[in-house]
């Protein structure tokens, strides 16, 4: 059994510089991060390790510091946040920045602004909770409800899939022939890097196992672009996760993973592999395993 990796995988530069700022702010003194950092079992149990709490709202907050996390947030949240009295670290994406930028120049610019995203994904939030009217969609069904402007801007949540974004993109234009539609590509290189080598992945795989935490969207996503070449596909978060009987006969195994998946995490899961290859529990060959990198 062959195992492949995608040419790119695992964590981006924004989760691991958020990850080493909590670490460094925890070892200053008492920080509280206000949701999860990143949407991975274990960051956020590394995170608890380090002595971080974690609280979802302001209440459970009782430390000064309060970090936002890596999918950032409001202006009108931090302002509520900052009349508490609490001291804020903001650990928000460079790219998720890029992407409040981008829908704040729509709006500058007199488009009503549409984002293409899970309504109530944190990121999304926290790109439309400072605007006065907006949209909210990732179907055609939404598309559909759209009232009419004469300027629509249009932005994404940066985990989104491009070809769904650009697929509802042509649909707004259109459903508004009319209208004056400005689209501003806001999914971020990473998530774009790791749907390209998940599709590559697939195509070259018999199974695909995809590491990553269930409420990722960037996870749920390359999940879905390899079960487009691929007809056995599984998302896991750790290594206890597999079953061997998704290996059997098979003779290609590619291994992706999310943006907030750890390397660690990532090669427990390949070890766990070649384990079942090596002692043939999935009907595998034990002197045909080859890990390509």
């Amino acid at each position: 059994m062959r195992i492949i990796r995608a040419e790119f995988l695992g964590m981006c530069f924004g989760v691991r510089d958020a990850i080493a700022l909590a670490a460094e702010h925890a070892a200053a003194g008492p920080i509280t991060i206000l949701g999860d950092l990143v949407h991975n079992p274990a960051v956020l149990q590394g995170l608890r390790d380090k002595g971080i709490a974690i609280a979802h709202d302001l209440e459970g907050v009782q430390t000064p510091t309060v970090m936002v996390t890596a999918h950032g947030t409001s202006e009108r949240a931090l302002a509520a946040t900052r009349a508490r009295g609490l001291t804020v670290v903001e650990a928000t994406c460079p790219l998720v920045r890029v992407a409040h930028r981008a829908v704040n120049a729509l709006v500058r610019d007199g488009y009503h602004p549409v984002i293409i995203g899970q309504r109530n994904h944190v990121e999304v939030r926290g790109l439309t909770d400072d605007l006065e009217t907006f949209d909210v969609v990732l179907a055609d069904d939404d598309v559909a409800l759209l009232p009419p402007h004469p300027r629509v801007g249009v932005a994404a949540q940066t985990t989104q899939s491009i070809d769904r974004v650009r697929y509802l993109v042509e649909l707004i234009r259109q459903r508004f022939p009319e209208a004056d539609v400005r689209f501003i590509d806001t999914v971020c290189r990473p998530t774009k890097d790791r749907q390209k080598a998940a599709r590559d992945l697939a195509r070259q795989s018999d199974v695909v196992i995809v590491v990553g935490g269930a409420n990722s969207n960037n996870t749920r996503e390359l999940t879905v672009a390899c079960r487009m070449s691929c007809a056995s596909v599984h998302h896991v978060q750790a290594a206890s996760d597999l079953r061997p009987e998704w290996f059997g006969g098979a003779g290609t195994v590619g291994i992706t993973a999310g943006t907030s998946t750890p390397d660690d995490v990532i090669d427990q899961v390949e070890f766990r592999i070649r384990e079942w290859s090596a002692t043939n529990v999935a009907a595998c060959t034990p002197r045909a395993v080859e890990v390509t990198r």
